[in-house]
């Protein structure tokens, strides 16, 4: 057994001797962040949302980003009174809300953060609010028609709302920047960001979210595989080719943002993943017909295969092969591959297994590379519907028995293999 007071990762662990004037320093942080907590914590419980209260929230976040709570009350002071034009906040406050069943610490996908921040706006026309964000009630007894705001009110409403937004936007910048991967700092700034469609003029509104996409290429600059970063990149994009902003189509230079980063690093799976998403728009949009679809699939083929001659061992290369393969074997409700007939779709796969095979050559150790032969080679048959051939089941037989060698904490699953497929006879002790 290892040490336990040894190494973890390579990294020698070291026994760290805390002086009595550092302990006393770390009890004092600890004490002005419990009173801090402790005088937000009153102040809610008072509905005081006050100017106060939003620069407690400051003082919070920058000891704490991960304190979801403390976001929520700082879009509450937003909506009760910071904004000088209320929009209908309080519904997106309630919906970020809901969110922290994800928990304080824990860091959900960044599937879950586009979906949980993906909504329609609610409309400009929205009703006066209350001082807890709630609408206000009706004067019955008011006998004067409430004065309508002129349009230098207007403006400067709008003026005032820019500053807010451009200043939440900045002081998110340095958080994310120590806490790239931290949830509740993504949520904020989408929901800061909602706001400028509530509130802003659709130019000034747009110009706010063309920026926020640089600062994703910034972000995916610095960490290419963070996939908060990428998730929120997709969200952004959505944003700017809807309706509220009037935008157009991304599809086109969101793709080769893709090839740009794939060129930087083939490992990075969430490009891949993007890619993967953007090709059914791209070649719609591109009004690309059967010539064009099998010219794009066979590019596509190409490019991975390239990349797996230089990488077999790396997973995020075999997931994008698999989908382009899954859209041959399976290509019902899949709108990429071209209309093939079942003869040309064989003929694909088995190229494909052929040059998976050459690769053992040189790499006869992957192991990826025997499971993408024992997955392709059973999709073939599932395609001729059919079972394995003679020298198809000695193939199976042969990278099963290499698998069980370099994956023997997955043996159950080979073993089941064996079972499922009817190898075990032909293997000496095959099932167990």
């Amino acid at each position: 057994m290892a040490d336990q007071g040894g190494s973890q990762h390579g990294i020698a662990r070291t026994s760290r001797v805390r002086t009595e004037a550092q302990k006393q320093q770390d009890l004092e942080r600890i004490q002005k962040y419990r009173d801090l907590e402790s005088h937000l914590r009153k102040l809610v419980a008072a509905s005081d949302y006050s100017r106060d209260t939003f620069d407690l929230t400051t003082k919070l976040l920058k000891l704490n980003p991960e304190y979801y709570t403390v976001w929520n009350v700082r879009r509450r002071t937003l909506i009760s009174g910071l904004f000088s034009r209320r929009s209908d906040g309080s519904s997106c406050w309630r919906a970020c809300s809901s969110s922290s069943r994800c928990g304080t610490t824990t860091t959900c996908s960044a599937a879950s953060l586009s979906s949980s921040l993906t909504r329609t706006p609610p409309s400009r026309a929205s009703p006066t609010t209350g001082k807890s964000g709630t609408t206000a009630d009706l004067d019955t007894t008011a006998t004067v028609a409430p004065q309508q705001p002129t349009p230098q009110d207007d403006e400067e409403a709008q003026k005032k709302d820019l500053e807010i937004i451009k200043s939440e936007l900045f002081f998110t910048i340095p958080l994310l920047l120590e806490s790239p991967k931290c949830y509740w700092i993504w949520s904020y700034r989408l929901w800061i960001l909602d706001q400028s469609i509530l509130l802003l003029p659709v130019p000034i509104a747009k110009k706010i979210w063309q920026e926020e996409l640089g600062l994703a290429s910034k972000m995916l600059a610095k960490d290419r595989r963070n996939f908060h970063a990428w998730g929120y990149r997709r969200y952004v994009v959505s944003q700017l080719e809807s309706k509220e902003l009037g935008g157009e189509s991304l599809v086109e230079s969101e793709f080769a943002y893709t090839d740009r980063m794939i060129r930087a690093d083939l490992s990075n799976f969430s490009a891949w993943h993007s890619r993967s998403k953007l090709i059914p728009r791209l070649l719609d949009e591109r009004g690309a017909g059967e010539k064009e679809r099998r010219d794009f699939l066979d590019a596509e083929l190409n490019q991975i295969r390239e990349a797996l001659n230089v990488g077999p061992e790396d997973q995020s290369l075999w997931s994008y092969h698999q989908f382009l393969v899954d859209n041959l074997v399976s290509p019902v409700g899949r709108p990429t591959v071209p209309t093939l007939t079942l003869e040309d779709r064989v003929e694909y796969l088995t190229n494909e297994i052929t040059e998976i095979k050459d690769l053992l050559e040189d790499y006869e150790d992957v192991k990826l590379i025997y499971e993408a032969l024992l997955e392709y080679t059973l999709g073939l048959c599932q395609l001729e519907e059919r079972k394995p051939e003679e020298e198809e089941r000695q193939d199976l037989i042969c990278w099963l028995k290499k698998l069980k060698e370099l994956d023997p904490m997955r043996m159950g699953r080979w073993v089941d293999f064996e079972r499922d497929y009817g190898l075990t006879e032909l293997l000496p002790g095959g099932s167990g």
